[in-house]
């Protein structure tokens, strides 16, 4: 494939400053990843899925599935345009919804905005947990990121910051989105590490005390996600075999 650059970011949030982000800021056990197209300022596309508790999806389903309930903005301004929202698929732990914004006479969202910048398509991606949605752009042409880059950190409503990540060619992108078992990135890292080092083989190749001395994390936070990490894992596995 042709050359490829990968632009990712961070826009944190304070709460109160943004309701839909509030509701990941109170309830820990969600996360969202989801896909985005905007070939141009008029239209929008997103495919969102939304894992976490019972209860934290229940009271996320208003705002995710809500015609009228603007999820995109990233100002004090809401996007303006025809929204319609559907639920794709729905379990226990979670949700997958798709949202077309068509008609748009103004919007202030991540895709919209670098459309403005962004020649020959992108494809884009977004990942909520906590405070923090983490942007990835993928992109053809990078002559204009600088300009993306500034308009973003200058647009950003009141409580809102952006942080830039990193910009790198790549040569294949992946994501998570479609995936059965949505971990969160620290807990996906210390399972991963766990495994390599043996700590589940039988005896142990290394301990807990030494995968928290090779990360510099304590001991019981590296113990907290790695017992979450296989708690997702086995909670997935149950559902998937019922």
């Amino acid at each position: 494939m042709d050359e490829m650059h990968d632009f990712t970011f961070e826009i944190t949030y304070d709460h109160g400053a943004d309701e839909y982000m509030d509701a990941f800021i109170e309830r820990d056990s969600l996360r969202s990843n989801a896909l985005y197209a905007c070939f141009d300022q008029t239209e929008l596309w997103a495919l969102e899925s939304v894992t976490g508790d019972a209860g934290d999806l229940a009271a996320i389903e208003r705002p995710l599935l809500d015609d009228s309930f603007d999820r995109e903005s990233v100002t004090a301004r809401s996007c303006e345009g025809t929204r319609t929202a559907s639920l794709l698929s729905a379990d226990h732990r979670r949700r997958v919804a798709y949202t077309y914004i068509s008609d748009i006479t103004h919007c202030d969202a991540v895709p919209t905005i670098a459309a403005k910048y962004v020649d020959g398509g992108m494809l884009l991606e977004q990942t909520r947990v906590g405070d923090t949605a983490r942007w990835r752009i993928l992109v053809q042409d990078d002559s204009k990121i600088g300009l993306l880059y500034d308009t973003l950190g200058a647009k950003l409503g009141d409580g809102l910051e952006f942080s830039f990540v990193h910009l790198t060619e790549v040569d294949q992108w992946q994501n998570g989105l479609l995936s059965t078992t949505d971990i969160r990135e620290e807990q996906r890292e210390i399972l991963t590490m766990a495994v390599e080092r043996g700590y589940f083989e039988t005896p142990r190749a290394v301990t807990l005390d030494e995968l928290a001395a090779e990360t510099g994390l304590p001991r019981s936070t590296v113990s907290y996600r790695l017992r979450r990490a296989t708690a997702e894992l086995a909670k997935e596995f149950v559902h998937s075999t019922a």
